[in-house]
């Protein structure tokens, strides 16, 4: 997959292609179906299927402290895209400079001029440009014009629910992983490189892998049992706490550590990716070192059971 970051990176060869814009976080079950449709569309058209997205996401841009907490980190969405069988990923960092530009000249600039669009999938609530000024109807005015079609993706449900980014960070706050990986269509992963923390787990005698999360915010917060992928030929069990470590001083980051059992090899640097298959306790604050080392042991002993039954 062909991956082009930003309009400047756009070059004659990648005029004629069909298109969808979005943010894509997470790539859950509707992203996916959006990703089926427009494959079929540039089977038809003959044309790479493109997808167009964002970085940092627009919501993160306006109102950082507001700003949900990210599904997937881009590395995480790009890889997610890939295996969806999308052929380019149009990549734009959403800007002053972006965020100001009209409607009408996104639209020229990118879709007419930047990849001469045959084919555009969008949510009837797209909104974009200066103001959010542009909408579905400004795209079919441009579209009729520029002979390139525009058609709106219908909501994707499973059951009586819609599917959404949302959802899916309702399920993952609420604990409930199973129905979040029913949404996504795979149990929910963290993936991150090991990087050196401060230690105090291994005086505790729980030694922990440290990954980088690259997020302002976690979908996740508390104890889980997890399996951790990309250290050997197979997942490795653990325990994870993801969340500020309340009981050392707190930190204004997310932190995600892992306790692997049975395992001393030294990892740091390595890429991990953390699968949470169940959720244990909330995190919380102890009066002491020896009051957490106790928890640790039963948060341990609580995920082993659960590997042992699953």
């Amino acid at each position: 997959m062909q991956v082009i970051r930003g309009l400047h990176n756009l070059r004659a060869e990648h005029r004629g292609c069909v298109a969808t814009i979005g943010n894509f976080d997470g790539v859950h079950l509707g992203h996916q179906a959006v990703f089926v449709h427009l494959r079929q569309k540039a089977l038809q058209f003959g044309l790479p299927a493109t997808v167009i997205t964002f970085e940092p996401q627009p919501q993160e841009f306006f109102s950082p402290e507001k700003a949900p907490a990210r599904l997937t980190r881009m590395r995480e969405k790009l890889h997610a895209i890939k295996d969806a069988g999308i052929d380019r990923v149009v990549l734009l960092e959403f800007n002053q400079k972006l965020a100001e530009m009209p409607a009408e000249l996104f639209v020229q600039h990118l879709l007419v001029d930047g990849l001469g669009i045959r084919y555009l999938f969008v949510g009837d609530d797209f909104r974009f440009g200066q103001q959010r000024m542009g909408d579905i109807g400004l795209l079919r005015t441009v579209g009729e014009a520029h002979l390139f079609d525009v058609e709106n993706m219908n909501t994707f449900m499973v059951g009586d629910e819609r599917v959404s980014s949302t959802k899916v960070r309702e399920l993952l706050a609420a604990g409930d992983l199973e129905q979040a990986a029913h949404y996504l269509g795979r149990a929910y992963r963290i993936c991150g490189r090991v990087a050196h923390g401060d230690a105090r787990g291994r005086t505790i005698g729980f030694p922990t892998a440290n990954i980088n999360l690259h997020r302002k915010v976690s979908p996740l917060n508390g104890v889980y049992a997890v399996s951790v992928f990309g250290l050997g030929e197979q997942g490795l069990s653990g325990v994870a706490n993801i969340g500020t470590r309340p009981t050392v001083a707190g930190d204004q980051r997310y932190l995600l550590e892992v306790h692997l059992f049975d395992f001393y090899r030294d990892i740091y640097g390595a890429h991990a990716e953390v699968e949470f298959k169940l959720k244990l306790r909330d995190e919380k604050r102890f009066d002491s070192f020896e009051q957490l080392r106790q928890q640790i042991e039963r948060d341990s002993s609580a995920a082993r059971a659960y590997f042992l039954t699953n």
